[in-house]
């Protein structure tokens, strides 16, 4: 018998929403256990999830009794233990590609909008909502300027490299979804709104999406 997976997910986090993502395109089966990252200051600091994740942050992905955090990190999980169909390219010079795209998200555009960052900005530097926006849409679009280049070459194809989704494609739609929360002019990005287009025909993407999952709120 397969051991169950369990996902601690927030519907709005960008990063459960890579991992929604690659367990559908596998086709996985998992239990949603929501982790609410506002309420009663989050939940993700209560003593109970803090023992499950030491550094207070979703997702988590519980695999019989194994824990994993980090998303890049289970979603390699998830491509080793069940290959197929695969997130990563076969060939070396494929694979340090998609990783690439996937760390230009995950490493140097999500770190400086999530949550915890946006806090602190009000909270502690006493930032108001247009200047949280301002620095929200000054670092993606940054990000995003470096991606829609990255897209510009014959590697790509369909989604961010070729034409099967990988890990990058994984990364860069909950990245997208972010940026139009935060109202980013996407006209400058033709490339990341084409790979968005192709990836969200897929149910996989679609299935992912933060409205659709169970503890979605207005």
């Amino acid at each position: 018998m397969t051991e169950p997976l369990k996902l601690y997910s927030y519907w709005r986090s960008s990063a459960a929403y890579r991992v929604r993502i690659g367990l559908d395109l596998k086709g996985l089966p998992y239990e949603t256990v929501p982790v609410h990252l506002v309420r009663d200051g989050g939940e993700q600091h209560a003593e109970a999830f803090r023992r499950t994740n030491p550094q207070e942050l979703v997702p988590v992905l519980q695999h019989g009794e194994r824990v994993l955090g980090q998303s890049l990190a289970i979603l390699e999980y998830l491509d080793e233990t069940w290959p197929q169909p695969s997130l990563l390219p076969a060939d070396a010079v494929g694979r340090a590609r998609v990783r690439a795209l996937a760390q230009a998200v995950a490493c140097d555009i999500h770190p400086l909008n999530n949550l915890r960052v946006l806090q602190y900005l009000e909270n502690t530097l006493g930032q108001d909502a247009d200047a949280r926006m301002a620095w929200v849409r000054h670092w993606i679009g940054i990000g995003f300027a470096a991606i829609e280049a990255m897209l510009d070459t014959p590697a790509g194809g369909r989604f961010c490299h070729g034409d099967a989704p990988t890990l990058a494609d994984c990364c860069l739609v909950p990245q997208v979804y972010n940026a139009r929360r935060f109202k980013l002019d996407m006209a400058p990005y033709p490339n990341i709104e084409r790979v968005e287009a192709a990836c969200l025909e897929l149910p996989a993407f679609d299935g992912a999406r933060p409205e659709n999952q169970p503890d979605a709120v207005e």
